[in-house]
């Protein structure tokens, strides 16, 4: 090959290896910049979340931030997406703790060109592109199983939630279809403890010091109310309540280990935020056009309806092997 036909596959080489260069990182801009909006930010499951949108933010070598209210306070969490959509990000993950108040905001962000996709808590009704979280239905046929199996097919219940929040709703109606078939297992009320884990504990207490109505089980469908519902038994000394849980902070495990807490549900916080800037990434640097159609609609669609993250039933019989793994996978993230 003579000097000059060298020259002339260098510069090819050289002009075919630009397109893979800007495949391998160069297409990030320092200014693109993706946001995980929720409320009631500082419990442990969100603090599990924002680990997962940092992570993958690292990973591939854009920003991120996490922003909402440290209470439940769905007004605000919408005053706090809208303050987002204004700064033009590049994609925006919301897990809607009122699902209808953030119907119109989030379709205006898609009208805007913002990708916007749910995860932890849907707004099926909105334009958002998919929702990534747990099957919170089969959550609660699971979760109901399990409370049948261990009131023996009859006991009064008592239910912490918050209705109108669209996953916990879902999970109540997972519970009342396993329910339907036991009517010897009865549901006295449903509490909305409005965010404050201190309602669980007092309606607890309450329950358990006048003893008007016999309640067998407790049945916690967020996370924050099944270790105030276990340090109440724990106190009173009381040993005959069923407790079902959900989400894997380490007070409700150390319960589970004491023997207080039957089970609880645990989800993939981390891999729900890991996973959705994944997504918005992609979504930003390969747009869909319109981004507003309906693609759940459609059956050629590049992009799924929901991702389902999946969910584990914790219980006495596995809790020590779930905090090893558990342990083992944060030692080896401080590694990275």
């Amino acid at each position: 090959m003579s000097k000059s036909q060298k020259l002339m596959s260098l510069a090819l080489l050289g002009a075919l290896s630009l397109p893979l260069l800007h495949c391998n990182g160069s297409q990030h801009s320092p200014e693109e910049k993706y946001y995980l909006v929720s409320a009631n930010i500082q419990l442990p499951y969100w603090q599990t979340a924002g680990a997962g949108l940092s992570r993958a933010a690292a990973q591939l070598k854009v920003k991120a931030e996490f922003v909402g209210p440290d209470t439940y306070d769905a007004k605000l969490e919408q005053q706090e997406f809208q303050r987002v959509v204004k700064l033009k990000p590049a994609g925006i993950l919301i897990s809607p703790a009122d699902p209808d108040l953030m119907k119109a905001d989030i379709d205006a962000a898609i009208a805007q060109g913002i990708p916007v996709l749910t995860i932890d808590s849907d707004s099926k009704s909105s334009k958002r592109l998919f929702f990534i979280g747990t099957n919170n239905y089969q959550a609660g046929v699971t979760g109901g199983q399990v409370l049948v199996k261990q009131l023996q097919g009859k006991g009064n219940v008592v239910f912490f939630s918050m209705p109108g929040q669209a996953n916990l709703d879902e999970r109540f109606r997972g519970y009342q279809s396993v329910l339907e078939s036991h009517p010897q297992v009865k549901i006295l009320e449903v509490v909305n403890i409005k965010g404050d884990p201190r309602i669980a504990f007092d309606t607890t207490m309450d329950i358990i010091e006048k003893g008007k109505i016999k309640v067998d089980a407790f049945v916690c469908l967020e996370a924050a109310a099944g270790k105030e519902v276990a340090t109440v038994l724990d106190r009173k000394k009381v040993k005959d309540k069923v407790v079902v849980a959900m989400d894997t902070d380490a007070e409700t495990l150390e319960w589970i280990q004491k023997g207080v807490i039957a089970a609880t549900i645990g989800q993939k916080p981390f891999s729900m935020a890991f996973f959705g800037v994944k997504m918005l990434d992609d979504l930003h640097h390969h747009p869909l056009s319109p981004l507003s159609a309906t693609w759940a609609q459609d059956p050629f669609a590049p992009i799924p309806t929901l991702v389902d993250t999946g969910a584990t039933l914790i219980d006495k019989g596995n809790v020590n092997e779930f905090i090893r793994s558990r342990d083992s996978a944060a030692a080896a993230a401080k590694g990275d």
